[in-house]
């Protein structure tokens, strides 16, 4: 039973998520892993190809033949109804990579590029590191939830002639599934300023009714011919350490610019990699139905149990709650003060970028009685 978790058995766990928080005496909320064992038909895939075969793979340094090409059009047609070309999808071993990669050859340093704020921190790290100037598309704490000022960005992208928009849907780390109307207007800023679009949709599959993901690319053929989508099966199922992502490279010159880079420039995902996303897209879903329906209790026994004071919206996807400690007075950083005082891990929200000073965000992606101690020790907070 995927509730059933062992806590003796987890603080062994080597992974980053369970050994740095064990070594501190804390209990982790915080990277975005799931506590939940493999599935089993992934696990039986890989167990299968370590006792047959680790030699090099037959679609070694042929790009579009990657049997993750068909495997990802098949899926985004039965899940979302969008059919994307097969010989588009190129392979990667993350998604940060595959965003650098197409920021490496479809802009310039300097170019400026916007992007929903807080945001992922890796993603923020890389615009800075490679010399792309953020224009912030500041998320706005409202009584309906999370939303944004389609005014401002068309505005800001207009006087910063941005080159790009990064789209992060479901957003990491607030849990907004953007809506229809929100795509389209945000496809009609894109179009007006001949945007290219990267749109992260690496949690759709984690998305709650009566919410639902609707892929950027399908909002119409001319937005797809400008878009990068990009994901993986590493988020929907714990898989962050086979290193394995797709993207599906629709713009022309983009995909002529990264096919033109020396052919290992980039590294490769190992065949398990694709192995395990394959068995996970193949045979994985009775697995991920049991873990959304979890996740799905989960997100309102943290609504639920949060201490008086701070504030936060039920997320609408991901397993992650963006919380505001700020009316507790834990300063900028209040995963620092949990940490310390409480002995549970978050993230630290400063690293979210903008808007992120006051807040922390937690990872709920686990049994319920391990997610009854972490919220049992966060109520101590207000006292």
């Amino acid at each position: 039973m995927l509730d059933d978790l062992d806590l003796a058995a987890l603080t062994r766990r080597p992974g980053a998520k369970w050994a740095l928080a064990t070594a501190r005496g804390a209990l982790p909320a915080w990277v975005a892993d799931m506590d939940f064992p493999v599935a089993e038909p992934i696990r039986d895939a890989l167990v299968e190809a370590v006792h047959t075969d680790l030699g090099y793979p037959a679609w070694d340094d042929k790009p579009g033949e990657n049997p993750l090409a068909e495997a990802f059009a098949d899926r985004m047609k039965s899940r979302y109804g969008y059919v994307p070309q097969p010989e588009h999808v190129r392979v990667f071993t993350e998604v940060i990579q595959a965003l650098q990669a197409v920021l490496h050859v479809a802009t310039d340093p300097g170019d400026a590029v916007a992007m929903h704020t807080p945001a992922y921190p890796p993603f923020v790290r890389t615009l800075e590191a490679m010399g792309r100037p953020l224009v912030p598309i500041p998320m706005l704490d409202t009584d309906e939830g999370w939303s944004f000022d389609l005014d401002r960005l068309a505005a800001d992208v207009a006087r910063q002639r941005c080159k790009a928009l990064i789209l992060v849907n479901p957003h990491n780390p607030t849990g907004r599934a953007f809506s229809a109307g929100e795509l389209s207007a945000l496809a009609e800023i894109a179009q007006r300023h001949d945007l290219l679009v990267i749109s992260d949709e690496i949690h759709a599959e984690l998305t709650y009714r009566p919410h639902r993901h609707l892929p950027f690319a399908a909002l119409a053929p001319d937005l797809a011919a400008r878009t990068v989508t990009l994901t993986s099966a590493s988020k929907a199922f714990n898989l962050a350490g086979l290193r394995c992502s797709v993207a599906d490279v629709a713009p022309g010159s983009v995909r002529a610019a990264l096919d033109a880079l020396p052919p290992v420039l980039l590294g490769q995902s190992s065949s398990l990699g694709v192995t395990g996303t394959l068995a996970a897209w193949r045979h994985g879903d009775p697995w991920l139905a049991e873990v959304l329906a979890l996740l799905d209790r989960n997100r309102l026994l943290v609504a639920d149990g949060l201490p008086s004071g701070v504030r936060h919206h039920l997320p609408e996807a991901t397993y992650l709650a963006w919380l505001d400690w700020r009316a507790l007075g834990l300063g900028d950083d209040p995963a620092a003060a949990l940490l310390a005082r409480n002995k549970v891990m978050l993230s630290r929200g400063p690293d979210f970028g903008p808007g992120g000073a006051g807040y922390a965000r937690l990872n709920f992606a686990t049994s319920e009685p391990i997610l009854a101690e972490i919220l049992r020790r966060l109520g101590t907070a207000e006292s």
